[in-house]
């Protein structure tokens, strides 16, 4: 196998497999893993050491571009760059930072479909580091509990506080509400822009990404269209 090649499965039928670089990877918005891709030893630095490392190898960054980090205006940038990594953009990344989820009983008995819809989200390309900004739709049919309704978009701020591709973003938010609710009857509609694709590469600013999943009762067409008619 050659440097910088990796072998992917595709998604065709006939499982054939391709070699493709990770420039390709990149420029196509393949995703490898419906987990995000993290070291086993992930967590060992405390979260101010990964600061002060984040810090020194960002100002190797803009030293290498040449800037002047005595100037007034970027001498504080690295440190804020790295706190924000950690402590903001990609906090997802880390599980402590997961939301708790109480659950209450369908007092009401409501048995229909709830939806929240319009939830904005920024995430980051994994591939290049660049925003992924978008609105995410969910909704679910109880199966005896409820969730408050807030839990829903910090469900969804969780998962795209990492870098990301839309196609995992999609899959991580309904499992973690099909698990959390304990029903397959969940649904998730994600229509995003990418300033990999509009900043970038073919510099389109006017297209968006749009990805789903439906599971239990969403499935069936009836149900889906409902929910697609709320959401529209």
């Amino acid at each position: 196998m050659k440097p910088n090649e990796i072998l992917l499965n595709t998604l065709l039928t006939n499982q054939d497999r391709i070699m493709i670089s990770d420039e390709e990877i990149g420029d196509e918005h393949i995703g490898t893993s419906v987990e995000t891709p993290m070291r086993s030893d992930a967590f060992e630095l405390s979260d101010d050491e990964k600061i002060a490392q984040i810090e020194y190898h960002f100002r190797q960054i803009m030293e290498t571009l040449g800037l002047d980090l005595t100037d007034d205006s970027l001498k504080g940038t690295p440190k804020r760059v790295a706190k924000m990594y950690i402590k903001e953009i990609f906090s997802g990344l880390d599980p402590k930072n997961k939301p708790a989820v109480a659950l209450f009983d369908n007092k009401y008995q409501y048995n229909e479909m709830l939806v929240e819809k319009n939830i904005s989200f920024y995430s980051n390309c994994e591939h290049h580091f660049v925003p992924i900004m978008g609105k995410a739709h969910v909704a679910y049919i109880a199966n005896g509990k409820v969730v408050g309704l807030s839990k829903l978009n910090r469900i969804v701020q969780y998962f795209a506080k990492r870098p990301q591709v839309q196609e995992r973003l999609t899959m991580q938010i309904a499992r973690e509400l099909q698990e959390v609710l304990g029903t397959e009857d969940v649904a998730v509609y994600i229509d995003a822009k990418h300033l990999c694709v509009s900043s970038r590469g073919i510099k389109d600013e006017s297209s968006s990404t749009v990805t789903s999943y439906y599971g239990g009762k969403f499935q069936e067409a009836a149900t889906r269209q409902e929910f697609l008619q709320a959401i529209d």
